[in-house]
């Protein structure tokens, strides 16, 4: 049945190895996991045993895409017995500069099943377990209990929070990991993985622990919004493959005991839990890599989710408690413009058209990159970033709110009209300007134009290349 993980079989052909114990399961190494494995078997520290602790070993990962793609192929290549995969999402062009577990050919699929076509050629020892749907509260536990560790290859904080939340109830290790633009972090939490509610500063943090609150919305960004460099999200999905490998080699994944005693004390921390960060220096020709390990705390007595008070239960996920997607929303921004300030894409374009809008100024502002990409004729670019700082800057240290403006708009009564990538900044921007008092006591009309540069694109040019 699809979902269901399956013992991985044990192929003919054994070697004349001796037995060896794993997870406790005793069995030979066939002559293809010799000839497989053999490479990283004789490092020291890793031997039969450990590798025999991997091919007995079941790994979900939780996203097939920047992060995934590198994890799941390094783990599939250890030999990784069981992996299953989950995503809902199908392969894009876009997606090929760094998702290197997906290819040309393979556009348009479903990302679980491109991803695990690859690993099949890369090995097709492993068992691989699909899941072409999104994890929810509702299946979430259910899936992860069937694995012995989790890699959350994510990109949003409901997700992040909801797998960590589970991890601590049925007890999974997690790798997770994050990469935007030029730098990305990683850390791993619950390993060993210890009782809730069981606390100490020793013991293994959960995801809670480290991040009591999600990051305000408006500062989250995806990669199609912000970008992101494909060695970056690449080497961090190479450092979880190799976290989990450690993890599940040494068997640091089993569950500490429930019970604590003078004789049954559960295994704390190896070493203290870090947070390693990479940064990718576009600007630097030459030069190292840029690591920092930052030190990070070990559980919280009052963790929503790990602490001693928890209330958290699986049951109560289930059911809608908590509500991940209200915990990580902030209220959706009221739009207070007033309808003549703001102008559809479609009627802009037809104003200028028929010269009603001769003499007015255009600010766009995207970032420099997506304005090199193309923007309407005249725009000048101010980005948003910038436009804040400098706006900031005025209110602190006084001076003329011109100053925000390029020198060519500081024209008095000049209407300007202002766009965005989606419409939301251009928003916040009529906003600032009129704060700042730019519309001359409402003598200047400051317009923002509808859905951004993506309703241009919907509603004027469909060549426009809006990135």
């Amino acid at each position: 049945m699809e979902g269901d993980v399956e013992s991985q079989p044990v192929a003919d052909g054994t070697t004349a190895a001796t037995d060896s114990v794993a997870n406790g399961c005793s069995r030979r190494l066939t002559d293809d996991e010799f000839d497989r494995y053999s490479r990283q078997m004789i490092v020291p520290g890793m031997g039969k045993e450990g590798q025999l602790r991997l091919i007995n070993s079941r790994v979900l990962v939780i996203g097939a895409g920047g992060l995934g793609c590198p994890a799941a192929q390094y783990i599939a290549g250890a030999g990784v017995g069981t992996i299953g995969i989950i995503d809902n999402d199908v392969v894009e062009a876009s997606n090929l500069h760094r998702q290197v577990g997906h290819a040309t050919s393979r556009i348009g699929m479903k990302k679980v099943d491109s991803l695990i076509t690859h690993l099949k050629e890369l090995n097709p020892l492993p068992t691989y377990v699909p899941y072409p749907f999104q994890l929810t509260p509702q299946n979430a536990a259910d899936i992860i209990s069937k694995y012995d560790l989790v890699m959350d290859c994510t990109d949003n904080p409901v997700t992040r929070y909801l797998i960590s939340d589970v991890c601590v109830l049925v007890r999974k290790p997690l790798v997770t990991a994050a990469a935007i633009q030029k730098s990305g972090q990683l850390t791993v939490l619950n390993c060993p993985p210890t009782p809730q509610g069981l606390v100490d500063s020793e013991y293994a943090p959960c995801y809670r622990c480290c991040f009591r609150k999600p990051p305000p919305p408006s500062s989250m960004v995806s990669c199609g919004e912000a970008g992101i460099m494909g060695p970056v999200v690449g080497m961090m999905g190479v450092a979880q493959a190799g976290e989990a490998i450690k993890i599940l080699a040494s068997a640091l994944h089993m569950p500490v005991a429930k019970n604590v005693g003078d004789n049954n004390t559960p295994e704390k921390n190896l070493k203290q839990p870090t947070l390693l960060i990479y940064t990718f220096d576009l600007e630097s020709a030459v030069g190292p890599y840029s690591f920092r390990a930052l030190k990070m705390g070990g559980r919280k007595r009052n963790c929503f989710a790990c602490g001693e008070n928890s209330t958290l239960t699986l049951e109560g996920i289930k059911t809608g408690n908590p509500d991940y997607v209200q915990f990580c929303s902030a209220p959706a921004p009221v739009v207070s413009l007033a309808p003549e300030e703001r102008i559809t894409a479609a009627a802009y374009h037809a104003a200028k058209e028929k010269g009603e809008l001769p003499d007015h100024l255009l600010i766009d502002t995207r970032e420099k990159e997506h304005f090199s990409f193309g923007s309407i004729q005249g725009a000048i670019n101010v980005p948003f970033g910038k436009l804040l700082m400098k706006a900031a800057a005025i209110k602190r240290d006084g001076g003329p709110a011109t100053e925000i403006l390029p020198a060519e708009a500081v024209k008095s009564n000049t209407p300007i009209f202002v766009v965005c990538r989606t419409g939301s900044d251009s928003q916040e921007t009529v906003e600032k300007f009129k704060e700042l008092g730019l519309d001359n006591g409402g003598k200047r009309r400051i317009v923002d134009i509808v859905g951004g540069m993506k309703a241009w694109k919907q509603e004027v040019d469909p060549t426009f290349p809006y990135i």
